[in-house]
This record gives C-alpha cells, sequence and structure tokens, in this order.
C-alpha cells in the first residue's frame, strides 16, 4: 500500500516527539536516581571556582553544572543541562536527517540504539556541550553551504569558540571541515567566522599563558606514554563499535564508510568521520584513548550510516529486530545501573556512582567543619565537597599522581597551619585512629596539628632537557617564585612539620630513586610573587638509558607533592 505523502511528515513528527519524550524521561529518572560519577564532583568545584580555564579542560561544563545547580542543588539539578543538550542534539540530528528525506523509524532505531549516546544522555563532562555544539555546527554549516551570509558566518565563529570552550576535541571538526572543502577559503566570510572564533576564545588562551600552560603540558606531555603499548590499539576499534550498539555499531561503521558522497556536507561528514577515527587510532600509539574521545564523530555516523542504508534499498530485514534487541540490551543495563543491582555495585567505574553520600555522611561526623586531606585523586574530595555543598576537602596531589586544579584553586590557601583531619586508605602508623568501612570503601582516618604543603610551587630547571655520563656529577639551577598571596618559609626551625626539597628519579621500569637537597634549600623565605634561584648537585645513575625527573616538596606526614613537569634525563 502507498503511504500518503501529505500524511508521512506527519507520521514521522509523532514518532521523533513520542522518542524524544521517552529519551528525555528516561534521562531525567537516572539522573535524579544516581549518585554522582567521580568526574561530575570534580566539575561541580569547577563551577564553584568560575574561570576562563581549569587544569583539565575548558569552563563551558562548569557553566552549564552553575546554571543547573543554581537552580537546584542535588543530582538532577547537577545533570538538567546534560538532559536538554541530549534531547536537543537527537533533534537537531533528525532536522539534519530530513534534508535527506531519510526515514523516521529506522533513525530512531539509529539513534536509540548508540550507547554512547545513552552514557552522556545523563553524565555531566565536558563531551556533552562538545557533542550539543558539534551538532549544531553541522545544522548551521550544512545551511551556510547552501546561503553564504554573515549572519550564519557570525552563528559559526559563537559555535566554533563554544566547541573549544567544551573541549579540545573541537579543532579535530574545525580542521578537518576544512579539510573536506578547502575552496571554503575562497569566502570572505570564512574569515569572519575565524575572526569571531578566535576572539572569543582569547580569555582562555591569556588563561593559559597566566598558568604556564598547564593544559598542554598535561595532555601533550604529562599524560604521553613513551612506551608504545599494543593492547591499546587492539582494543581501541572494538571499543568504538561498543559505543556505536553492541549489537549494531560494526553494521553502521559498515553502512556510513560505503556511502555514495553526492555533495559538500555529506563530504564534510565522512572527512570528519573517518578523520577522527583514524587521529585517535594514531594516538593509542600514545597511550590508553578513552572510547569516548571520539564523541563528535557519532553525529556524522549517524547521518552517513542512515543514508548509506537508504542507498542499498533500505533497511535489511533483520536490521528492525536486532535494534531492538540491541536497545533492549541497553535499557536492562540502565536499569541495573539505576536500581544498583548486582554488578553495578562493583564493577569497574560503575561502583563509584553508589554509597558516598554515606560516606560523606560518616567522614563528616568523624571530621566535624574542619579542613580534610585526601591524597587518593581528586575523585573523593569533590564527592565530599559536593555532598557537604562545601569547600572544605582538600587532594594533596602526592607524587605518584598527577598534578589537577586542587593546585591552582585557593583552597590550599585557607588550611595553613590548621588542625585538619587526614584521610585515606590506608594506615599510618602515628596519625591514623579511626577506622571507616562502608560500601565505598575501607578509610583511615586521623588528625594533622599546624598543616603545612607547597603544593603550588613550581620548579623550573634552567634546561629541560638534560644529559650526563654514568655516575657524573650534574649541576642543576632551579628558578621558582612564590605563588601564594603570603610569605612563605621553608625553614624548619620550630616547625611541627618538616619540609624537605626531593628529586625524584624514574628509571625505564618505573623504579623511583629519591635524592634529598641539601639543608640550604631550607633557609630560603620568599615574599609574595618573589623570585628564587636555587642551585644544587646530583649524581647521575650508574646506569645507562633514559630516565624522568621532577621535583617534590615533601612535609611530613605526606607523601610529597609534584612540583613540577616531568623532564628527560639521558644518561650515556
Amino acid at each position: 500500500m502507498l503511504v500518503n505523502p501529505k500524511k508521512k511528515p506527519i507520521h514521522s513528527n509523532k514518532i521523533i516527539i513520542g522518542f524524544l519524550l521517552f529519551w528525555t524521561v528516561l534521562n531525567i529518572i537516572q539522573a535524579s536516581t544516581l549518585e554522582l560519577q567521580a568526574d561530575e564532583a570534580y566539575y561541580w568545584l569547577y563551577s564553584k571556582y568560575l574561570a576562563w580555564g581549569y587544569f583539565d579542560h575548558p569552563p563551558m561544563v562548569a557553566i552549564l553544572i552553575k546554571l543547573g545547580d543554581s537552580i537546584v542543588h542535588n543530582e538532577f539539578g547537577l545533570r538538567l543541562f546534560t538532559i536538554i543538550f541530549s534531547t536537543s542534539s537527537i533533534y537537531l540530528l533528525w532536522l539534519i536527517a530530513k534534508k535527506y528525506a531519510l526515514d523516521a523509524y529506522t533513525f530512531v532505531l539509529t539513534v536509540s540504539g548508540i550507547f554512547i549516546f545513552h552514557i552522556y544522555g545523563f553524565t555531566t563532562t565536558p563531551d556533552v556541550p562538545l557533542f550539543f555544539f558539534t551538532v549544531l555546527f553541522y545544522f548551521i554549516y550544512q545551511q551556510y553551504l547552501e546561503k553564504d551570509n554573515w549572519l550564519l558566518a557570525i552563528l559559526l565563529g559563537v559555535i566554533i569558540a563554544c566547541l573549544l570552550y567544551s573541549k579540545y576535541n573541537g579543532i579535530l571538526l574545525v580542521g578537518f571541515t576544512v579539510l573536506s572543502n578547502i575552496s571554503i577559503l575562497k569566502r570572505w566570510s570564512f574569515w569572519l567566522i575565524t575572526f569571531i572564533a578566535i576572539s572569543l576564545f582569547i580569555p582562555h588562551i591569556l588563561w593559559q599563558i597566566n598558568h604556564g600552560y598547564p593544559t598542554i603540558n598535561y595532555h601533550l606531555f604529562e599524560r604521553s606514554d613513551p612506551n608504545y603499548n599494543f593492547i591499546n590499539t587492539l582494543s581501541y576499534l572494538p571499543a568504538q563499535f561498543l559505543m556505536a550498539g553492541p549489537l549494531i555499531g560494526w553494521f553502521l561503521f559498515y553502512k556510513a564508510f560505503i556511502v555514495k558522497i553526492k555533495d559538500a556536507f555529506l563530504r564534510c561528514l565522512l572527512v570528519n568521520c573517518v578523520g577522527t577515527l583514524l587521529f585517535f587510532l594514531l594516538a593509542s600509539g600514545k597511550g590508553e584513548v578513552q572510547p569516548q574521545w571520539t564523541f563528535v564523530l557519532f553525529a556524522p555516523l549517524v547521518i552517513l550510516a542512515l543514508l548509506g542504508i537508504k542507498q542499498s534499498g533500505g533497511k535489511p530485514k533483520w536490521f528492525a529486530t536486532v535494534a531492538i534487541i540491541n536497545l533492549s540490551i541497553i535499557i536492562i543495563v540502565r536499569i541495573i545501573v539505576i536500581t544498583g543491582f548486582g554488578f553495578a555495585r562493583t564493577y569497574g567505574h560503575l561502583k563509584s556512582y553508589y554509597g558516598f553520600k554515606e560516606w560523606t555522611n560518616v567522614v563528616k561526623q568523624h571530621a566535624g567543619d574542619h579542613f580534610i586531606v585526601m591524597n587518593d585523586g581528586f575523585q573523593d574530595p569533590a564527592k565530599y565537597n559536593y555532598y557537604t555543598n562545601s569547600l572544605k576537602c582538600f587532594s594533596y596531589d602526592d607524587r605518584g599522581y598527577r598534578r589537577t586544579q586542587f593546585e591552582i584553586w585557593p583552597m590550599e590557601d585557607n588550611m595553613q597551619h590548621e588542625k585538619v583531619y587526614y584521610l585515606t586508605d590506608n594506615f599510618i602508623k602515628g596519625i591514623s585512629t579511626d577506622s571507616i568501612k562502608l560500601e565505598a570503601g575501607t578509610w583511615y582516618g586521623g588528625w594533622v596539628n599546624d598543616f603545612r604543603s607547597y603544593q603550588k610551587i613550581n620548579f623550573e630547571p634552567e634546561v629541560e632537557k638534560l644529559s650526563a655520563i654514568a655516575g657524573q656529577k650534574i649541576n642543576l639551577k632551579i628558578i621558582f617564585t612564590n605563588p601564594y598571596p603570603y610569605p612563605i618559609d621553608f625553614s624548619n626551625k620550630y616547625k611541627l612539620r618538616a619540609v624537605s626539597l626531593e628529586i625524584c628519579l624514574i628509571n625505564s621500569h618505573g623504579a623511583m630513586t629519591i635524592i634529598k637537597a641539601p639543608e640550604t634549600f631550607n633557609a630560603i623565605k620568599l615574599k609574595q610573587s618573589q623570585i628564587a634561584n636555587y642551585q644544587i648537585n646530583i649524581v647521575a645513575p650508574k646506569s645507562s638509558g633514559n630516565y624522568e625527573l621532577f621535583f617534590s616538596l615533601k612535609v611530613d606526614p605526606f607523601p610529597g607533592s609534584k612540583n613540577s613537569k616531568v623532564f628527560k634525563l639521558t644518561v650515556k
């Protein structure tokens, strides 16, 4: 039976509207019932210290959380704009798909089965605004290719700035879009787009400059693994297929990559999809690639896969059945996560959704209104701060960990010489007096009087690349500034907590050697913003090879903070 073309759009709209309502309600339920995931709490702390940039990411996620949290301080409020952006992204994808007369039912089967859409339908991370502005970019760019005018150019310039303020991956979208259509450089409006985007992004660039480019150093250098691990590359593509749908992911990629390109917009989608996939495949050679890093490719994947299905004569007979089973599996997983049933409370990252409200209440009973210090990463301190709606828990980023935003925020300044509650996941003789055993883990707490720390100090050697002969004495000159709003004094005289400068050497097997600087370092006193120079002699290892070196300030009873970038030392 032929379908009346006048009725088909109405039928399609009903399908899309019904699906979007179901999608939104499902995300609201999950957002309201699950505790915060660790990173979400960390980004909530971003929103308490609004800035043009942060150690890990640009500020868009902080702004969205600030808006939602100002409406209501609970999990739903923090995730409110994630839900709005998720539903809006899918609707915009449909508006793009409609221009190619793609089938609404197949669109719903496809979109509802993409696993990564479910994850970021309720979880608030920088990936959420990145994906929304990616889809919005495609929606406006599709019109811009058809109609070159100043209004669309201004919109694209603003959207590109929002992309970059969401996550740095946004630059891939811009680069691959230009690569797909080099002739666009001839348009006067392209340069207007460029000017607007760069102008709006300047505050973030200035923030990076003023803070010593922390994000660039972390993502491009400190996070990079010099040793190639084949497992990272081997697991990359299966993870992408899983994110596209446990049962249908492979099929969507197949259909997307055999599609016949008939216009500049489809070529843009294909170059972005393939380019992003290959970029992170190459990146797997430098370390683990997390599955969500490719989130931007799933927008073009949807359109290309649907068009590929249409060009081949429509969806196969088996597709609807398999897609429904695929969706059912995902829905069952989501219900398990919502209810906290079975493996959900013990598996990987999922277990961080449970038990931390209770943990916060118990820890607060021990610590009262005192500051709490933890040295197990930023996640748990962030959760404590969120669930107490305070800024009382500080992450001591020890030298075995990486540097975080806690080294930039003023939280540490307010704790100096205070009595603090030291909470760890291992027993510390002479400190730990309390044992806390809960679903969130086993913890040991105790009091530390006269807290003293120098986590913001950053040592810079005169040269970044060091080389020496085995056993040779190396003269190191280091420069550092007092970044605190008060004078600092490294003297241990009449101090309850002794401080020492230590040089940490790591060999190719990961073993660390500690070299303690002489006590002449402890004679240094600095006024606010004052610069110091210090020379230290160390002996190069007796074994040749490549080493990593960084500086650490250790204050008893804490394990020592990471107070520099990681530098290379070559011993011949």
